[in-house]
């Protein structure tokens, strides 16, 4: 009987070669991958310029405070693919609207924000045709109302099932 001597692998420098080229090819793969996501995605730009924008927020401050004063309250509806806007005073009774304007930002991209402007519906309410997809928006409503700036409403709203949350 014979035995059959099988002559042992040997670890040459076209192993270490491979091994070398296939680490480094993960590594560059995952970094080119990353740099096209994050290429591709969200900037993170909010102001153009920050100078600027710092210079004008002790102005916004006032407006916002003077605004607050008035103790009006908006009332914002979404559902059934309708947007409806209306303003009521500090005793609950309706302000006359000119007009309204909407910008539905979405807080991570910027891909999906959406401009509408509503059009008088029944009362001093305002409506619009448009249905934003499920999930977190900053809406942001500038409502005219006859004063010198229009009335100004930041919110961040939740979106489920095609209502507002």
């Amino acid at each position: 009987m014979t035995a059959n001597a099988e002559k042992p692998r040997e670890f040459t420098g076209r192993h270490m070669l491979a091994i070398i080229l296939a680490f480094f090819g993960v590594v560059i793969a995952v970094n080119l991958t990353m740099a096209t996501l994050a290429n591709t995605s969200w900037t993170g730009l909010v102001v153009e310029n920050t100078y600027v924008a710092s210079q004008q927020f002790n102005k916004q401050a006032q407006e916002g405070r003077a605004q607050a004063a008035l103790g009006w309250t908006g009332k914002l509806t979404i559902a059934s693919g309708k947007v409806r806007y209306s303003i009521s005073d500090a005793a609950g009774k309706p302000v006359p609207l000119h007009g309204v304007k909407m910008l539905f930002r979405h807080p991570a991209y910027e891909k999906e924000d959406k401009s509408v402007t509503l059009a008088p519906a029944s009362g001093q309410e305002f409506a619009a045709q448009h249905m934003p997809k499920d999930g977190v928006w900053i809406v942001e409503v500038d409502a005219d109302v006859g004063l010198d700036r229009p009335y100004r409403d930041v919110r961040r709203i939740m979106i489920s099932h095609g209502a507002l949350q």
